[in-house]
């Protein structure tokens, strides 16, 4: 195949090679793909909030459960407890849950049961630590326990919801892959759009190489065309996408529940959701040209 001369020109080649609109479905293709990408990033993003605010705002707090019959053996070593812990260092706050809000917390499962003087309530205790608590501490703070009030047990808040965590990092992996592959089929959408565009215009792209246009002219219309139509195609998306994780979190707002309102989405992470169809329109254009390359490089 014989190469083009440099004195052909960009605007010859578009004048002489008019034909290459992608058209058809590519555009609404993509305006899905962003749209469901836009969904999956933004879910991920909000699931990474949720665990890491959840986690820092859990890591200082412990429990401490006194689980015994007699009401009076359980409060005596709740005073002890309580008396220990405040003399600890790394201790900055300590609060004896009032066993009137312990009943009120099991009332939607023990019903009028949990109100009953019949039933033994264990004291609660809440520890707020001045810092994260290491492994070294609550193993100090099991052994002073373990001399006050044989009945304790002592707790990390954050441990409750470990299997909770987990959950939340599978779903972000699962969210990555959805965007992986959803990127994958932006890209197939536009590589079977090229190359249907570049065989259509087989005998005029045979032509415009012999009069002097080369491989880089001839990709670069195309890559236009595609330009086109992706950002078209990744603006309705875009827009789509965003309008739906707006409403989402309008709704899941109205809760009015913290850990909810943990999951949030910042400022930095609507940055990172509008770099979505910036990203498509740029996996679309690289593309175009390697796919138009490659046909070329098969001409004769």
């Amino acid at each position: 195949m014989r190469r083009g001369q440099d004195g052909w020109s960009n605007a010859r080649a578009a004048q002489v090679l008019p034909a290459t609109r992608m058209g058809g479905p590519m555009p609404w293709v993509i305006a899905i793909m962003v749209a469901l990408t836009v969904l999956a990033a933004g879910g991920a993003l909000s699931l990474a909030n949720f665990a890491a605010r959840t986690r820092a705002g859990l890591e200082g707090v412990l429990t401490v459960q006194i689980v015994a019959a007699d009401r009076a053996a359980r409060d005596a070593q709740a005073s002890r407890v309580v008396a220990m812990l405040a003399r600890q260092p790394a201790v900055a706050d300590v609060r004896l849950v009032p066993e009137r809000e312990l009943a009120q917390l099991a009332e939607p499962w023990l019903g009028e049961a949990a109100q009953s003087d019949a039933l033994a309530l264990p004291a609660l205790i809440d520890v707020t630590l001045h810092a994260p608590a290491n492994e070294a501490l609550l193993a100090r703070l099991r052994a002073e326990l373990a001399r006050q009030a044989p009945a304790a047990r002592l707790d990390p808040q954050a441990a409750w919801l470990g299997p909770v965590f987990e959950t939340i990092g599978a779903l972000r992996w699962l969210a990555l892959m959805l965007i992986v592959l959803l990127t994958a089929t932006s890209a197939a959408a536009v590589w079977l759009a090229a190359r249907n565009a570049f065989d259509a215009n087989r005998a005029t792209i045979e032509i415009v190489h012999h009069l002097g246009g080369n491989d880089a002219q001839i990709a670069g219309i195309f890559q236009r065309s595609v330009l086109a139509d992706s950002a078209l195609g990744a603006a309705l998306g875009a827009a789509l996408g965003a309008a739906l994780l707006a409403v989402l979190g309008a709704r899941f707002g109205a809760l009015q529940s913290g850990m909810v309102e943990s999951g949030s989405l910042s400022p930095l992470d609507w940055l990172g959701v509008a770099m979505v169809p910036v990203a498509t329109i740029g996996v679309a254009l690289f593309t175009a040209r390697r796919t138009v390359m490659a046909r070329l490089g098969r001409m004769l």
